[in-house]
């Protein structure tokens, strides 16, 4: 058997020895943006998982960028010395090749860590007001934030290449920019969140401004070897959002620019969102993208087992997968989809003893035999 899953991958310059991804997962443990030895755990564990491609958590382009205050960023020399340390562990420890995730929360920053209800924070809580295309909360009870002036969209083009030279230095080999899930990006793209009436907001082209500004920053900035992607959220799951047809146009937008893959999500957007949450449920847009764009998608959501991950990439719906629950519950996920799909996991030879060599009758009978 030949599985399809752990067929090597070529992202521009960037060779991956199979198509499974670590998607980033906010730790909600950094310092001042700087992250911590909590990340030397977390993120050294997951550069041994067997997962080609490991994406260090969403990382913010300024303070006021960060969901929460323990959100890692990239706009310091501090945040940068930190960061680069950890790399500098995983590159030493690991095997994964590591990209990193580049975003702004836009209005869903200000908010305590998951674990202390994620509630809103106040200025004096430790907060800060929130900024977005336009001056409308989330939901009911949530911050109101402040609208961006154009002089300030057009600085924080300038802060997202930065933070992409930042990370060029550390040594990064690949980088997704986060436009998913509400956050900044997300809030220009949907009319949902954005009601401007400047060249960035309006219109299909106007809403995709801002981001195809920043991404053509950040092409710039990035040596043209290593690829760059985008994570999207291709519906707001809300009538009158954003949907898959506007989704496919941005993607298309983004290829001529120089865009390597579309990570396919959706959501994230709206309190009122009725998703449909099931095994595989965003696959299907990884495919429509994939089809109608001509571009490689990452799929995910929901994709914990081998044989579902092995069918998606088989029946070419998606050319990646990506998990992030599933290498929480299980670091070793891609070692235990090797063996179990035929083909043979990398395993640190620390650890090769730990490796089930033969199936248990066989083992039975060599010792019987011995004997």
């Amino acid at each position: 058997m030949t599985s399809t899953l752990f067929q090597p991958i070529q992202l521009r310059g960037l060779a991956l020895e199979n198509r499974i991804m670590v998607s980033p997962m906010c730790q909600y443990s950094a310092v001042d943006g700087c992250m911590t030895d909590w990340h030397f755990a977390h993120l050294g564990m997951l550069s041994n998982s067997g997962a080609a491609l490991l994406c260090f958590e969403m990382t913010d382009v300024e303070p006021i960028g960060r969901i929460t205050p323990g959100c890692s960023g990239l706009y310091s020399e501090a945040n940068e010395a930190a960061l680069g340390r950890v790399v500098r562990f995983c590159r030493a420890h690991g095997q994964a090749k590591l990209a990193l995730q580049l975003a702004h929360a836009g209005r869903k920053a200000s908010t305590a860590a998951p674990w202390k209800a994620g509630k809103t924070l106040l200025p004096e809580e430790g907060g800060w007001q929130p900024v977005a295309p336009s001056a409308i909360p989330m939901g009911e009870g949530e911050l109101v934030p402040r609208a961006l002036a154009r002089n300030e969209v057009k600085a924080l083009v300038a802060k997202f290449a930065d933070s992409v030279c930042r990370a060029e230095r550390i040594g990064f080999d690949a980088i997704e920019i986060h436009a998913a899930h509400g956050y900044l990006f997300h809030e220009f793209l949907s009319p949902l969140s954005n009601r401007r009436d400047d060249e960035y907001g309006g219109s299909l082209a106007n809403r995709m401004r801002f981001p195809l500004e920043v991404f053509a920053a950040m092409r710039a900035a990035w040596p043209g070897h290593k690829p760059l992607g985008v994570r999207v959220s291709c519906t707001d799951w809300v009538e009158g959002g954003w949907d898959i047809e506007q989704t496919v146009a941005f993607a298309r937008e983004l290829k001529k620019l120089g865009c390597d893959w579309i990570d396919c999500s959706s959501g994230g957007l709206m309190k009122n969102q009725a998703i449909p949450v099931g095994p595989g449920y965003q696959v299907p847009f990884a495919e429509r993208i994939r089809n109608d764009a001509g571009i490689i998608t990452i799929a995910i959501g929901m994709i914990t087992e081998a044989t579902q991950a092995e069918r998606i990439i088989a029946a070419g719906k998606a050319d990646m997968v990506a998990l992030a629950r599933g290498f929480l519950w299980d670091p070793r996920w891609a070692w235990h989809a090797a063996l179990e799909l035929g083909a043979e996991p990398r395993i640190p030879p620390q650890y090769l003893r730990a490796r089930p060599a033969v199936r248990a009758d066989v083992f039975g009978e060599r010792q019987r035999t011995k004997s």
